[in-house]
């Protein structure tokens, strides 16, 4: 039998736990894990003690107990030595933080969103030196594990790992793939497994490239049936206006729900601004609702399994991703999962080397081997180019506190008005979130007198 596992979790307080919980106690046979670590802040006690309570009674449900032991801690390093895997899952501010970042560029009408536009970038400031802080930890106290990453934006966090902890290997997730691979399999109506679909581009940022259907290319016919459904959807189910049909069969590349703030930015603003005012709330507000009544249920003794109103939190997948990540690779199996990884030997062709990219790849126990990507067609390149050109100044302010590169990458998003305004928004950025920006305190002054 092959050596017992210990995994770790950051930010193990979190709503999605239970999801991950669930998918290692159904792998359990494959991925034999002795300990899981259930890691926290002071600020999240309460919820892992819920959401760990809640672990344990699935654990002891499914027939573990006696071998899947859950362990709950503040303390990081004590929960990192000796790790062979550790997955993060944290949100520095908690949703608080969220709904402020989603709120100050809609005062300026702008996209308000958590991984996009100025918000995105506000979570970017937060996370990123937090990111590095676990792995400077992990470089000490398991150095051979893997890092498996979901805490958003993914794509610049694990950039940050890529470029300060080369040594760390490293792998960025996320559920939209998972969404865009639904929408091609429900459009042509054949079985998951007889699709092969060959993403690249960057997170949140991606294409479906190519759709092969037991070997045969399919993707403008998949292209087109999903954009018709989508069409004949009622308008409430479309997130936002539907396509612009000319626009997207052009790339003859299936855009991800993420591309909508980009391609139809002014018609997603209208919706955003429509959810307030029709007393809705941002994003944010409506998931802290939701969160609040899932650690309800979680409080339940006589509840032992995940219950299905997690899927109303949104990024659901996200865990059980992340579960057959880890089994691909501790199983030596080839599973074809779509990672933020290095680009390398020209992968993506007009990004630079060694930045993180968002593509198909086969998950072995000795790395990440991608699928090859065609050369990025014009339509596409432009704008990819300034989004990793966004993503790279970004990860050099969360870094250095320099306020200059900081205003820079607000400048190139294509979501930020440029001038006075995006200064504005910069400083009331680093003054909303005061105490989780330490780096930028010596750039303005903390209160505007």
């Amino acid at each position: 039998m092959k050596k017992p596992i210990k995994i770790v979790t950051i930010g193990g307080g979190s709503s999605y736990t239970p999801e991950i919980v669930e998918g290692f106690i159904k792998r359990y046979n494959e991925l034999p894990i002795k300990e899981l670590w259930l890691v926290d802040i002071e600020d999240g006690k309460d919820k892992l003690e819920i959401v760990g309570n809640l672990a344990k009674r699935m654990v002891k449900e499914a027939g573990l107990e006696d071998k899947m032991k859950i362990h709950l801690t503040l303390d990081r390093r004590e929960a990192l030595k000796d790790a062979d895997f550790v997955t993060t899952q944290f949100r520095v501010g908690l949703l608080a933080a969220r709904i402020r970042d989603e709120k100050i560029p809609l005062r300026y009408g702008m996209i308000g969103q958590e991984t996009n536009g100025a918000g995105g970038f506000a979570k970017a400031l937060r996370t990123i030196p937090v990111i590095l802080d676990i792995c400077k930890d992990m470089t000490e106290l398991c150095p051979n594990t893997w890092l498996v990453n979901f805490t958003n934006p993914s794509g610049m966090v694990t950039e940050s790992v890529l470029k300060y902890y080369p040594n760390i290997r490293v792998a960025g997730l996320c559920n939209v793939p998972i969404g865009v691979r639904k929408s091609v399999t429900d459009a042509l109506q054949v079985p998951d497994e007889e699709i092969e679909l060959i993403c690249g581009g960057l997170n949140h940022f991606f294409w479906g490239r190519q759709v092969l259907h037991n070997g045969i290319d399919r993707t403008e016919e998949a292209l087109s049936k999903i954009l018709t459904d989508i069409e004949n959807l009622p308008a409430n189910l479309r997130h936002g206006k539907p396509w612009i049909r000319e626009q997207i069969m052009d790339l003859n590349m299936i855009p991800c729900a993420y591309h909508k703030y980009y391609y139809l930015t002014d018609e997603m603003l209208a919706d955003q601004l429509e959810e307030i005012r029709s007393g809705k709330g941002t994003r944010g507000e409506q998931v802290k609702k939701v969160e609040n009544e899932l650690f309800e249920l979680y409080k339940d003794p006589d509840l032992k399994v995940k219950p299905k109103q997690l899927e109303q939190r949104g990024g659901q997948y996200y865990s059980d991703a992340a579960c057959e990540l880890i089994n691909s690779i501790y199983n030596d199996k080839g599973t074809t999962i779509v990672v933020s990884t290095k680009n390398e030997n020209g992968l993506i062709d007009c990004l630079p080397e060694g930045c993180a990219v968002e593509v198909s790849a086969k998950i072995y126990k000795d790395g990440v081997k991608p699928y090859p990507q065609k050369p990025m067609p014009l339509e596409a390149r432009g704008i990819l180019q300034l989004m990793k050109n966004f993503e790279q100044l970004t990860i050099e302010a969360a870094v250095t506190g320099n306020y200059g590169k900081a205003l820079q990458a607000l400048t190139v998003n294509p979501l930020v008005t440029s001038g006075a305004v995006a200064k504005t928004i910069l400083d009331e950025i680093i003054r909303e979130n005061w105490d989780y920006l330490p780096q930028f305190h010596n750039s303005i002054e903390r209160y505007k007198y």
